[in-house]
């Protein structure tokens, strides 16, 4: 308070002061009209004096009391705000940047864009799609206006804030951006930004980036040359691929024009080729670099966790006689031609049976807290091998669905995992994954697991084998060898025994699973 109490007093003592220099300086003034803003709070930023418009009552201190004059008289001053004055730059020209697709994303890769430059662009229509490690999104825009230039070539990694491409905006929009000002302050605005307008205009027509097609810079990247030296020959100054090729012969950095291989033209229309040399033979010996992008940046995150992990594997064979005759029945009767009944969608439903009884493989680990976080929902992640990488999507509470269910859930994600257009909720989430390896080959294998997750299950190929009864009389039978992959961390290998038994029983004997299903 008495710190205060100071303040306010030098505060006073400094007012009185100004006011005296003011009223000592009012005769050589000259009046000027006065206009009231009334209550209007000032939007706009400036860091230039502003000649004002607005005639303070003059006054004088007399003995130090404030004495009205009524002498107007004008002074300048800069208005201050955190708010921007036009929310819309110069020339209606606007960034896109690249959003936050998602938590813990840094960056993506750009895989395709849906629009050129000099497109109309509508709002909320899909400019491009990007994948992250997790994902693949599209990029929409939130404006109506003309593509103007496009920073970025398919397959560029793009940083989170970095900007995609410009786009020109109508002025429609910029006007709906202000329209929320106070009229006194818009036409105040005007007039604070009239002159500087006009050289922001000037500055952006030389910032703003030369014209030329996303193949056109990535053939100048490919030479190492910058493309805002190369003058354009084109249309508006357009660079051409005619004159990235010169500039590159002017600086020694490749042959004439007319020599130029054909894989330099392929590799100018978009194509990934890789310069080689042929043997005496024609084999191909020159080494290639392949970036490393997509899920498989995902994979490597993850697998290089899961090596810190300590593992142990649980093997076992089932047999699944009663299981081929079950999915024999199913397709028999089958009425839908969009469903199509395999093996695996029962094994994920006995999976799902198993931990409701073994919840501690359900389970996830947190090392830094040293905390195990049983999950409610089996999640259940299937490891699928595309084109594209190895992605995991995950049925969501399998628990709760039926066998039919869980086929239309898995033949939606392996459609979209073909497709490459699996969306962040498919992915996140898991809580344990099931590998069907002898879906490719394979008896068996080791896998490892998919962290946070504390286990993990590789299905080998289901094949005939001789089995023995009793009586030492032979049989064929099918069977198939399953391998559970465990943090011993968290799990011991009675605890896995005991839950495999119970899955194995289920599989073998599905009159079981009948008994215990909701």
């Amino acid at each position: 308070m008495i710190s205060r109490g100071i303040l306010q007093q030098k505060c006073r003592n400094a007012i009185r002061r100004w006011l005296r220099s003011c009223a000592a300086q009012t005769s050589p003034l000259s009046p000027s009209p006065v206009v009231s803003l009334g209550n209007s709070s000032y939007i706009g930023f400036s860091s230039q004096p502003i000649v004002s418009r607005y005639a303070m009552a003059s006054f004088s201190m007399v003995n130090d009391k404030l004495m009205d004059l009524n002498i107007p008289y004008s002074i300048k001053r800069s208005c201050f705000s955190s708010h921007a004055l036009l929310d819309l730059p110069a020339s209606g020209i606007v960034s896109i940047p690249l959003a936050q697709t998602g938590e813990g994303i840094a960056e993506c890769e750009l895989l395709k864009w849906f629009v050129k430059e000099g497109d109309q662009v509508e709002e909320f229509q899909p400019l491009c799609e990007v994948q992250s490690d997790k994902a693949t999104i599209e990029i929409t825009s939130r404006y109506k206006g003309t593509v103007s230039q496009i920073i970025y070539v398919p397959g560029d990694i793009v940083k989170v804030g970095e900007t995609l491409l410009k786009m020109v905006v109508e002025e429609s929009q910029g006007s709906n951006l202000a329209s929320n000002a106070p009229d006194d302050m818009k036409s105040m605005g005007a007039e604070v930004c009239d002159s500087s307008i006009q050289s922001s205009d000037l500055r952006n027509s030389n910032t703003g980036g030369v014209l030329a097609t996303p193949a056109v810079r990535n053939l100048a990247k490919q030479y190492g040359v910058d493309i805002n030296h190369i003058l354009g020959t084109g249309q508006d100054g357009r660079v051409l691929k005619e004159d990235v090729l010169t500039h590159a012969v002017q600086k020694g950095l490749c042959k004439e024009p007319s020599s130029l291989s054909v894989n330099s033209v392929e590799h100018f229309q978009g194509e990934e080729k890789y310069s080689h040399t042929l043997a005496a033979d024609g084999s191909q010996y020159e080494d290639k670099t392949v970036p490393i992008r997509g899920f498989q940046r995902a994979m490597i995150k993850s697998m290089t966790l899961a090596a810190k992990i300590p593992h142990f594997h649980y093997v076992e064979e089932i047999n699944c006689d009663a299981l081929v005759k079950l999915k024999a029945s199913f397709q028999e009767e089958n009425r839908d031609p969009e469903v199509k009944h395999t093996f695996l969608p029962f094994m994920i439903k006995t999976l799902s049976m198993a931990l409701s009884k073994y919840p501690l493989l359900n389970s996830c680990f947190n090392e830094e807290l040293q905390e195990i976080t049983v999950k409610g929902s089996h999640n259940i992640g299937i490891a699928m091998a595309t084109p594209h990488g190895l992605v995991v999507p995950n049925i969501k509470r399998v628990q709760s669905l039926s066998i039919l269910e869980i086929t239309k859930v898995l033949a939606r994600l392996q459609q979209l995992a073909l497709a490459n257009n699996l969306c962040p909720e498919d992915i996140s989430g898991g809580t344990i994954t099931l590998s069907n390896i002898g879906a490719i080959g394979g008896k068996f294998g080791s896998p490892l697991l998919n962290p946070p997750e504390v286990s993990i299950i590789a299905i080998g190929r289901l094949q005939k084998v001789p089995q023995f009864v009793d009586d030492e009389n032979m049989y064929p039978a099918s069977i198939m060898t399953v391998n559970i992959g465990a943090d011993h961390r968290v799990l011991d290998g009675a605890t896995v025994a005991r839950f495999c038994n119970e899955w194995k029983l289920y599989i073998e004997k599905p009159e079981q699973l009948m008994l215990h299903m909701k």
